[in-house]
This record gives C-alpha cells, sequence and structure tokens, in this order.
C-alpha cells in the first residue's frame, strides 16, 4: 500500500526534523531531499505566480538547515535558491549503465521537450547514440496538460530512450510516445530519476 501523504506532508515532516536537530543543538544539519518538493515551480512564467521552489530553500534555511542535498534538480538554478552549499547529485551513472546494457547499436536519446535538451545530451555523449527532442506546447489555461507536435531527429526504426527527471501525471512522456511510433520508432523505453506517477 502507497503512503497516502501528500509532498506538502512530506515537506512539514523534514522541516521539523530540521527544526528538532537545530533546537537539539546540532552542529551542523544536512537535508537530503532525493526528490525537491515544488522543483518545477522555479520561475515566473506569468504574473502573479509564486517561485515555491525558492520558497522551499528559504523554509529549511529558516528551520536550521546548513546544507542541502538533493538528486536531479529540475533546474540546475534551484541550486542557489539556498543560502548554504548544495550537493546536485544525478543518477545518470545509473541510468547509463542499465541503457548500455540493452546492447543496441541504433538507440536515439530523446529529449521530451526543449528544457530538457542539455541533459539529454549529455546521455547521448555518454552512449554513443544519436539525439532526437520532441516539440511540444502546454495547454493554455490547463495545468499538468501537454501536446506534443513534431520529433526532431530520426527515429525510424531506433531504439529510442526518452530521458526526464520527473514523471508525474505521464503525460509528456504518453504524448512523446505517440509523436515517436507515429515517425517509427521500433521501441520505446523511458528513463527518469523520479517516478512519481
Amino acid at each position: 500500500q502507497f503512503d497516502e501523504h501528500s509532498i506538502n506532508d512530506a515537506l512539514i515532516e523534514h522541516l521539523v526534523m530540521v527544526d528538532a536537530a537545530k533546537r537539539a543543538s546540532a552542529k551542523r544539519i544536512t537535508v537530503v531531499a532525493p526528490v525537491y518538493g515544488s522543483g518545477r515551480q522555479d520561475r515566473k512564467s506569468a504574473g502573479r505566480e509564486p517561485i515555491t521552489a525558492k520558497l522551499v530553500a528559504n523554509m529549511f534555511k529558516v528551520a536550521g538547515a546548513s546544507r542541502l542535498v538533493s538528486v536531479d534538480l529540475h533546474s540546475g538554478q534551484i541550486q542557489g535558491f539556498f543560502d548554504g552549499p548544495v550537493d546536485h547529485l544525478t543518477a545518470m551513472p545509473v541510468l547509463v549503465d542499465y541503457l548500455k546494457s540493452l546492447g543496441t547499436e541504433d538507440l536515439v536519446v530523446v529529449s521530451p521537450d526543449a528544457g530538457r535538451v542539455k541533459v539529454a545530451e549529455r546521455y547521448a555523449n555518454k552512449l554513443g547514440a544519436s539525439l532526437a527532442i520532441v516539440h511540444k506546447r502546454r495547454v493554455a489555461g490547463m495545468k499538468n496538460t501537454v501536446e506534443a507536435k513534431d520529433v526532431v531527429g530520426d527515429v525510424d526504426d531506433k531504439v529510442c530512450v526518452l530521458i526526464d527527471d520527473m514523471i508525474d501525471t505521464g503525460g509528456t512522456i504518453v504524448n512523446a510516445t505517440e509523436e515517436m511510433r507515429k515517425k517509427g520508432a521500433r521501441r520505446l523505453f523511458a528513463a527518469a530519476t523520479h517516478g512519481v506517477l
């Protein structure tokens, strides 16, 4: 059975533990947050939107955290939100090892959107694979709703691996997969660090 706590419940529990350690005179407190809550809300894309990733960093600092460790932050700029050292780890070595075990020479690493191209390119370089990009757009006024529009790059009769930091609703992956099927992809895999699902 899955834990029914929300990300906000987990965040508050984490903050309470940091506060308790601080009040117990801990010399240093390192927050280990493999999934950085609200990490996707790292900038304002429209008026009157919060930058919740910065707020979370502020809360950890106020609670007493002196260092933050996380894995595959949605964007690197979040490291600058925390007033102290940040260790930004990546799951790339683990995922690359698995993808190498597929033993295919016609591998294409696919970025599910333009924002993940640099990450996908690093994977492609490590794997000696080609790179493709799914062009998508978010549907205006609808949260977590995307529409894949096209695939840039050759995926015809290839083994394709979609690389992302997080799969939440699965909309991006499903739409990208449908577009790649239309373009003739032979096999499709999704590799993501955080399977929120």
